[in-house]
């Protein structure tokens, strides 16, 4: 031990010359790193553009079309009694104006045509089907064979198809409506001959809608001889020719 603090006391100089080296050193590497960061936080970036590019490109003259108020002056019109260029705009304007006013006016006509269609179809009175009266064709009692499947009334007629079955209860509703035309109704027919379904097929040549409803109800009110042996619905049709009142 006492040799250690012999060799400490023989170089305390060396040894402190040595740390004082190297607190300076680390000084001088601390105040060179400040300022590096401030030089480069400091430097201001420059870049530089020709100045050609910075002028704005200039639009091309039209000089043919460009005159001078001393031109214009010195220049004798020869068209000073002719009307000035806003009139064919104005013509132009005025005309399609009129075109629009036309067609909007055009619009509003069918518009109130259509809702006056519509009231007179809405105001039409649909008749009660259980309150119309028709004559019928009976054949309870007749002979089978003697029954046929077309019923002639002047010069219209009734026809249904009904395979193996005959009527027994007809009605005749083909002089009832105003409008004329023909209407097949698709019927289903129960094994008692009671007709269960009906539904009329659309004719574009009948008009009159009471057409349908007088067929719906002619054809519902039909009545066939049962038959158990029938298929359960059969189906059939029954096609109405109406004469116009």
């Amino acid at each position: 031990m006492n040799k250690i603090v012999r060799l400490y006391k023989r170089n305390i100089y060396g040894v402190i010359g040595t740390l004082g080296f190297h607190v300076v050193l680390v000084g001088l590497f601390l105040i060179a790193e400040m300022d590096l960061k401030r030089e480069m936080t400091e430097e201001v970036i420059i870049i530089e553009f020709p100045f050609e590019e910075l002028l704005p490109e200039e639009e091309p003259v039209e000089t043919d079309q460009e005159y001078t108020s001393e031109q214009m002056t010195s220049q004798p019109s020869s068209r000073t009694n002719m009307p000035s260029s806003s009139g064919p705009v104005e013509g132009r304007r005025s005309t399609r104006e009129s075109f629009f006013d036309e067609s909007y006016q055009q619009e509003i006509e069918n518009a109130r045509n259509l809702v006056k269609d519509v009231n007179n179809q809405l105001s039409k009175e649909i008749p009660d089907l259980s309150k119309i009266r028709m004559p019928e064709e009976v054949t309870e009692g007749m002979n089978p064979d003697s029954i046929s499947n077309i019923i002639y009334t002047s010069d219209s007629n009734i026809e249904y198809q009904l395979e193996n079955r005959y009527h027994l209860r007809l009605p005749i509703p083909i002089y009832l409506a105003k409008g004329g035309g023909t209407v097949i109704v698709d019927i289903s027919v129960n094994r008692q001959g009671k007709v269960v379904s009906a539904t009329p097929r659309r004719n574009p040549s009948v008009n009159d809608e009471q057409v349908y409803l007088y067929a719906l109800a002619a054809a519902e009110r039909t009545s066939f001889n049962p038959d158990q042996s029938a298929p359960n619905p059969q189906k059939g049709t029954i096609r109405y020719t109406f004469i116009p009142q």
